[in-house]
């Protein structure tokens, strides 16, 4: 009787997720990022006559939309300025495509989105200055892009943010002080843009910061001699840009980190034996599983 039972409530959850009806504006908006995409070449396409629950990497909760995942699945298109009408979504994953055009600023309206992925396509344009009304943000990586212009100053408005990756795009102009402010920061890349001026002293103040890349750029001026505060940093990396000292490092431990890349030599420097050997170039082009 026990399992007759179970069966029972298995099945009646399973009818009312196949059933499940989502709002016409959320609707409307998944059908208008299959065409703008070109969903018909998808790698795992969508049945557009079959119900919403059963398309491929969309879930469904309570009859809203709450994840997309279409990572790898040869979209190819813009994203289009109705996604902000999903206004449940918890997660979205476009990552390893042919994405191109910009990212549109209505996305800016997903109050409730955790996780932003759009790493590994041909996004070109600025980044939305409306990106810190994006207060629930636990992870943004876009690296490996053409994303142009300068790192908007509300980023620091986030501030759940754990993961930061703007890697391998054309941003220029200096690195927002705010960013010293999003105090759950573990993971920020800046890896290979056109970014300049100093490194602001603020980014001394993220205690949980395990990983640091600022490589490949034009940042200029002294390390921050806050960057001893950084007690859980474990991967420094600061090679190929244009600073004029790199006196402040003395005050870091050489045994937190297992990455620790520098490219100016200065033989009045302690750097307290870090065993330069064993460095490497921290890997920022990572996929999802």
């Amino acid at each position: 009787m026990k399992s007759l039972f179970s069966f029972l409530v298995l099945f009646c959850i399973t009818v009312h997720t196949v059933l499940a009806e989502v709002p016409n504006k959320e609707m409307e908006s998944l059908v208008a990022l299959y065409n703008s995409t070109n969903g018909d070449s998808w790698v795992r396409s969508w049945d557009m006559t079959a119900d919403v629950s059963t398309w491929e990497g969309v879930t469904i909760r309570n009859n809203r939309v709450v994840e997309i995942n279409l990572f790898n699945n040869n979209l190819q298109g813009v994203i289009p300025s109705s996604i902000g009408s999903l206004e449940k979504l918890e997660s979205l994953n476009l990552a390893f495509n042919g994405i191109t055009g910009e990212l549109p600023k209505e996305i800016a309206e997903l109050s409730k989105l955790r996780i932003l992925k759009i790493e590994m396509n041909r996004i070109k344009g600025e980044l939305p200055q409306e990106l810190g009304n994006m207060k629930s943000l636990m992870e943004l990586t876009a690296f490996n892009n053409f994303i142009t212009g300068s790192i908007p100053e509300s980023i620091g408005d986030i501030k759940n943010l754990k993961v930061l990756n703007l890697s391998s795009n054309s941003l220029k102009g200096n690195i927002p002080k705010s960013v010293g402010g999003l105090a759950q920061l573990e993971s920020l890349g800046l890896f290979e843009n056109t970014l300049e001026g100093s490194i602001p002293s603020e980014i001394g103040g993220l205690t949980k910061l395990k990983e640091l890349v600022l490589a490949n750029n034009q940042l200029g001026g002294e390390v921050p001699e806050e960057f001893g505060q950084l007690a859980s940093l474990e991967v420094l990396q600061i090679q190929n840009n244009k600073f004029d000292s790199f006196k402040n490092l003395h005050t870091m431990n050489e045994k937190q980190f297992l990455v620790f890349d520098y490219d100016k030599e200065d033989d009045k420097i302690d750097f307290k034996n870090v065993e330069y050997g064993r460095t490497r170039m921290a890997d920022t082009k990572f996929e999802d599983e």
